[in-house]
């Protein structure tokens, strides 16, 4: 037993694919590596859930001089057939809230602008 409640083993509610989506969600610009730190896998294995999320369309890469940022297609729906219904905005609505969904998209835009001044710039 830990200090919060009943050890119950290591598993969660939320596939890794999930977490990857909600973390991009969350912070459009995140590298590999810090999407590996929070999610708590590989680098490689995010590599190969962005690239899955990227061939089925829920994910666009967005290369910005040496960086990556990912554009959430929020219109497609969840993939198994319990959820189905849902889309992915109301998933991600559903774990961050409604105000991710507003900010997000606006800040991945200000850093783009950003790292385009500063190529512009040089």
């Amino acid at each position: 037993m830990s200090a919060i409640g009943p050890d119950l083993g290591s598993w969660t509610f939320l596939t890794n694919h999930a977490h990857v989506l909600l973390c991009l969600a969350r912070d459009s610009t995140m590298r590999m590596r810090d999407l590996a730190l929070e999610v708590g896998i590989t680098e490689r294995a995010v590599q190969g859930i962005v690239s899955e999320l990227e061939a089925a369309g829920y994910v666009e890469r967005i290369r910005t001089g040496r960086r990556n940022s990912y554009r959430i297609n929020k219109g497609l729906h969840l993939r198994h057939p319990i959820e189905q219904h849902k889309t992915i905005a109301d998933f991600i609505r559903a774990i961050h809230g409604a105000i991710l969904i507003i900010l997000a998209p606006l800040a991945a835009a200000i850093y783009t602008l950003l790292i385009s001044l500063t190529i512009a710039a040089q």
